[in-house]
């Protein structure tokens, strides 16, 4: 059975798109059978693996609170033969609203994505910047959760509230969701506030904390407009190093062995 990991956290801007997109291509790049899923109403994971959301027909949203089967509403993907997408859509907005009065509201990701799990070797949800119904949806599904940390001064604001959610979410939802780590974002090597944040965080959370640290890096910002990961915009370049890394510590730590296919695609 695959694993369903979350990245969330509901401070903006601290990379949680970007580290779900890459994340997942970075898996599948090492032929770990992938799916990515945008839970987030602007769409930027549907639209940085190369889907423009205006042209998306059915999304997570039909799923939620159609009921449409998820299996009828995923994409291949062209960047990479093992990523595959759940896209969103902007009419998820609207989806907390109108699943309010919904029995069992907050496991409505939970019932589209559990029976996918034994497809995928991953499902990696990008959450939206909120501890909204939809994040709850997410982080009830999911096995584990990524934290995206950005090493500046406001790093660890919002990070307690969000602990205290996922121990609600234990407690009450999803007794098995577990804390896969907190990764460190948008580290400059040059400032001392970056390494001062480094060492808070490692301080604070030890073990929690993944030993992949990704940079500030030109080619991780320009990737979403040409709408591929940045492994497929420069490989080499130390944004994409850093995930195939992350990617490699999730794998180490998980003892994930690549699917039957993938392992007969790679022997070819």
């Amino acid at each position: 059975m695959g694993k369903i990991i979350a990245v969330a956290n509901q401070k903006g801007g601290v990379g949680k798109t970007t580290s779900s997109i890459n994340l997942a291509a970075s898996l599948a790049a090492l032929e770990y059978r992938t799916l990515l899923v945008d839970a987030d109403p602007q769409a930027n994971a549907t639209s940085g693996v190369g889907f423009d959301p205006k042209d998306i027909q059915n999304s997570i949203y039909e799923c939620m609170v159609d009921g449409i089967n998820a299996q009828d509403i995923i994409l291949q993907t062209n960047v990479l033969p093992h990523l595959d997408l759940m896209p969103s859509h902007i009419d998820l907005v609207g989806a907390e609203v109108e699943m309010i009065n919904l029995p069992n509201r907050e496991e409505k990701m939970k019932d589209a994505l559990r029976p996918l799990a034994d497809q995928y070797d991953f499902i990696i949800i990008d959450c939206s910047p909120s501890l909204g119904l939809i994040t709850v949806n997410a982080l009830t599904a999911a096995h584990s959760v990524i934290i995206p940390v950005q090493c500046e001064y406001f790093a660890l604001e919002g990070l307690g509230k969000l602990l205290n959610t996922v121990k609600i979410i234990q407690s009450r939802l999803n007794e098995e969701l577990e804390i896969e780590g907190i990764l460190l974002t948008m580290y400059d090597v040059r400032l001392r506030l970056s390494n001062q944040v480094v060492e808070e965080v490692k301080l604070h959370f030890q073990q929690l904390v993944f030993d992949t640290i990704i940079p500030r890096n030109v080619k991780l910002s320009e990737s979403p407009s040409f709408g591929i990961p940045v492994i497929l915009h420069d490989a080499e370049s130390k944004g994409s190093i850093s995930y195939l890394n992350l990617a490699r510590e999730i794998v180490e730590k998980n003892s994930v062995d690549a699917t039957p296919e993938a392992a007969e695609d790679s022997a070819a």
